[in-house]
């Protein structure tokens, strides 16, 4: 059984690993400022998140991901890094590209995605073999 989780649910999971990434520590506050959300919101996510099984927060605050949250903030940010760079290979700004895949990365089903990445890999491959003659 395949189990639904909302787009939000999503960017929060995925900004909490990229700031686990980067920092090497969650804090509420940080996922606000990254998501330009106010602590509040933050709040009510994180609440929800611990309760569905997704994080764990200890006694000060920092947030940690479960292997249930870890395994969708992963494909999340996937999505996200491989769409934008696709993006970008067809000509799309950088900031645009990020905007977009960061909306496309939710709504698009994992045959679309993986048709995506083939699609990248066989054209980066061309371009391979184009610049080695």
């Amino acid at each position: 059984m395949t189990v639904q989780i909302l787009k939000a649910s999503e960017d929060y999971l995925e900004t909490m690993l990229m700031m686990q990434t980067k920092h090497g520590y969650v804090r509420s506050v940080d996922v606000a400022e990254h998501l330009g959300v106010t602590k509040p919101s933050v709040t009510y996510a994180t609440k929800r998140l611990r309760e569905n099984g997704y994080i764990e927060m200890d006694k000060d605050g920092l947030i940690t991901l479960t292997d249930a949250g870890m395994q969708i903030a992963s494909k999340m940010l996937q999505r996200h890094q491989t769409l934008t760079r696709f993006l970008v290979s067809l000509g799309v700004d950088p900031e645009t590209a990020e905007e977009d895949a960061c909306k496309m990365e939710h709504d698009i089903s994992d045959q679309t995605f993986k048709a995506i990445c083939d699609h990248a890999w066989k054209r980066m491959a061309s371009a391979d073999e184009t610049a080695e003659t």
